[in-house]
């Protein structure tokens, strides 16, 4: 990422070290002054982690080690540990959506970051990793105030696949590169940089293909995804895999649906084979809540509990949140279908983390981060990087005219309209906590203008137009008039998919008619999760702008009037496609192929496979100004050289594509210098977003994004912006049995309306024969 955003996030974030003043917390074990044992292996912090966690194990009875293998884990009294909560949340924020973390007392709320769709938006990662930073403050100050766990099950790395899914809110969007890059940057944020120890453990979930909740009658706890090698390997797997390899995770969930018949709880193919061994996860994998029970009882994956429980641990699952492992774990043993080495093993893994953790190592103020309390949450340095982030992610999607920025001087009273005019809780979607505070859109505008509030619809269903009348009757007043619609909770949420992508009841009509009625400029803000088709207010040259806020966070109405009034200047970019309606016509979200097929009519998913009309496709978003992209510098030939291990060259060079692992991958890298120059009269901040078109090919996409950068250009500057391409990693397509292959030939690099292109081809030319 640019210097100058690194710089900017560093100088937020900078943290006082004095102490809080906080009555000390208990160890949760190895107490100094527990005599019986701070004597044993387990406690002595100058030994290897292992050592410990072998002599921990050794001494605990099989009883105690089943009571360990759920999220509510049970004390050990007579070893001095206590009893630990493993579930707590951290998506955009502390969150109290799990058991580990309350609010109350010293610790009232927590800074409420944009949903990670919005933030998503900003294609920023140094952002990311500087809010990851900010989170696990807050969270080890409240687990010092004994409000708050240390194992965080976020972030939600799925593929926004589906425009319906209710969670796709969560999600960094439909590009698996994209979720990689947050996924690896926001859990280096919060798991730290100290070495093997760890600050907060993260949880990158659902693994994998989960992307449904509730559509047309199918759940999630029913769900049986069928999805290819292909695209397991080329889309749903991809951010996993960053998330693990890149980001160092220290641990992963699985899903509650099935993939190809199987459990993902249950399947050692993905859970021991792929997560620990091939991508080898340093930490614990974690079931998702009461995943074991659903395969269980709802999919009756096993005739018998004992068997579900023995099927998951032995596959490769080391917690379950919830009682399933706890209440059947030792009858499985008993009955001969688990032996208490495989639940040993689960064992070594969430052990490892707790110590990794610090959680035996005696005092907690004593240690690293022991002197956060509540004195750093909600800071105001957090509480603008909120800010910061919210005005980072807004997408500005049309600006007829242009009309924004509205002026201090012509629009002097604004008409603010909608039912999410003045909305708080809305503004933060799912799985958040207890704000600091916050700023409404409404709160916003009007510390930029005298404000005409009427609501329109009494909420997002917008069932009737009782309140229509009076909503006319402000934009006739006003100088200009702001629509604040779009969805919430109630639309789009966990167990709750969309029916469909307009805008819901009679949002429409009312937008039609308070534009018509305006007698000033009208711009439409929406605020959702998910896209929205808005093709009426995009083809209406009455409504002269509009703003997609995704959910913004706590200081959403700040970030949304600095956009419009021009304090900050829009550089989002859509991280997943708007479709028409028409789209999800004949479509069912249970339909998992990433691909097009003209014999089905099927249409493909995501922009790298759909090639349809879109209403907005992914990467739009405008700015104030305007920048201009040269290649200043790019090879035009890249060499790929061959391991000459593989003695096979047809098996190596095989439809004019070399398999990556039969290529020296290391330091294989595409080097780009582009010129970005700012030719508009605002300064601004740049998402230059590179994709990459292979050779044609029954397995490429149509084209994939391969790199991104955030730069930041005064108005009337250049800036030079160097760009690495991983040749193996991003290059590279998939083909049908899965296996990732490198296309030689012509791959047209895309920066904007700039093209370039580059050859790739087998360094070692004598070995390809026709």
């Amino acid at each position: 990422m640019a210097s100058t955003f690194a710089f900017f996030f560093l100088g937020l974030i900078l943290l006082s070290a004095s102490s809080s003043g906080l009555a000390a917390r208990q160890p949760f074990a190895c107490d100094p002054k527990d005599a019986t044992t701070r004597t044993l292996p387990f406690c002595q912090v100058s030994l290897p982690i292992p050592q410990r966690v072998s002599d921990l194990i050794g001494r605990l009875s099989l009883q105690e080690k089943v009571k360990l293998l759920i999220s509510g884990a049970a004390a050990v009294p007579r070893l001095g540990i206590k009893g630990y909560e493993w579930w707590s949340e951290a998506l955009h924020g502390v969150s109290n959506v799990g058991p580990g973390t309350k609010f109350g007392g010293d610790f009232p709320g927590a800074t409420s970051f944009p949903q990670v769709i919005t933030t998503a938006s900003s294609f920023n990662a140094t952002l990311w990793e500087a809010i990851g930073r900010v989170v696990s403050d807050e969270a080890r100050a409240m687990y010092n105030g004994g409000m708050a766990g240390l194992t965080y099950w976020s972030p939600n790395v799925n593929i926004f696949r589906d425009p319906r899914w209710g969670r796709g809110q969560e999600t960094p969007g439909e590009d698996p590169v994209l979720a990689g890059k947050y996924a690896a940057s926001y859990v280096r944020g919060l798991q730290g940089s100290d070495g093997d120890r760890l600050k907060v453990a993260a949880s990158c979930k659902h693994f994998t293909a989960y992307d449904l909740d509730n559509w047309n009658g199918v759940d999630r706890f029913h769900f049986n995804a069928k999805v290819s090698k292909q695209d397991i390997e080329d889309t749903f797997d991809v951010p996993f895999r960053m998330c693990v390899m890149e980001g160092k995770v220290a641990s992963v969930m699985c899903s509650y649906n099935q993939v190809n018949g199987v459990p993902t709880c249950a399947d050692p193919n993905i859970l021991k084979r792929t997560i620990r061994g091939e991508w080898r996860l340093n930490g614990y994998i974690v079931s998702d809540c009461d995943s074991v029970g659903v395969y269980y009882d709802t999919q009756h994956f096993t005739s018998t509990p004992e068997e579900a429980a023995a099927d998951a641990i032995r596959a490769g699952l080391d917690l379950d949140c919830g009682p399933f492992l706890g209440l059947h774990t030792e009858s499985a043993v008993q009955r001969g279908l688990l032996s208490e080495i495989d639940i040993n093993n689960a064992l070594v893994n969430t052990l490892t983390v707790q110590m990794r953790l610090g959680m035996f190592d005696g005092e907690p103020s004593s240690l690293p981060y022991g002197h956060l309390g509540p004195k750093d949450v909600c800071t105001p340095d957090h509480q603008e990087l909120a800010l910061e982030a919210a005005r980072q992610g807004i997408v500005l999607l049309k600006n007829q005219g242009p009309s924004l920025p509205l002026s201090h001087i012509r629009h002097r009273t604004v008409a603010v309209i909608g039912p999410n005019s003045d909305v708080t809780v809305t503004m933060i979607g799912n799985y958040a906590g207890i704000a600091c505070g916050y700023t409404t859109p409404l709160q916003g505008i009007g510390r930029y203008a005298r404000t005409i509030h009427q609501q329109g619809c009494k909420d997002v269903a917008c069932a009737d137009d009782q309140l229509f009348g009076a909503a006319i009757d402000a934009s006739r007043q006003a100088d200009a008039t702001i629509l604040v619609m779009g969805l919430d909770q109630s639309i789009e949420a966990e167990a709750l998919d969309r029916a469909g992508l307009l805008l819901p009841g009679r949002q429409q009509e009312l937008v039609s008619k308070v534009s018509m009625a305006s007698k000033g400029p009208t711009i439409l803000v929406l605020m959702s999760g998910g896209p929205i088709d808005v093709t009426f207010a995009k083809n209406d040259p009455r409504i002269a702008a509009i703003i997609w806020a995704g959910y913004p966070g706590q200081a959403g109405g700040t970030a949304i009037a600095d956009i419009l009034f021009g304090t900050s200047n829009p550089g989002g970019k859509l991280p997943m496609t708007w479709y028409p309606q028409e789209y999800i016509t004949n479509l069912p979200m249970t339909e998992m192929a990433m691909r097009p097929s003209r014999s089905k009519r099927y249409p493909g998913r995501t922009y790298r496979f759909y090639k349809g009309p879109v209403v907005y496709p992914f990467g739009h978003g405008m700015s104030y100004t305007n920048f201009v992209h040269t290649v200043a510098n790019a090879p035009t030939v890249v060499a790929v050289p061959l391991d000459g291990r593989h003695g096979s060259i047809n098996a190596t060079i095989s439809g004019k594509a070399i398999k990556v692992t039969h290529a020296k991958c290391n330091r294989l890298t595409l080097g780009v210098q582009v010129d970005v120059k700012n030719v508009g009269s605002k300064d601004g901040a740049h998402t230059l977003l590179v994709f990459s078109t292979p050779p044609a090919g029954l397995w490429a996409p149509h084209k994939q994004l391969v790199a991104f950068e955030k730069v930041h250009v005064p108005a009337g500057a250049q800036q030079r912006v160097g760009i690495n391409i991983h040749v193996c990693k991003y290059l590279s397509v998939v083909d049908r049995s899965g296996t990732r292959r490198i296309p030689l030939g012509e791959h047209n690099i895309h920066i904007g309306g700039t093209k370039h292109s580059v050859s790739l081809h087998a360094a070692t030319l004598g070995v390809i024969k026709s």
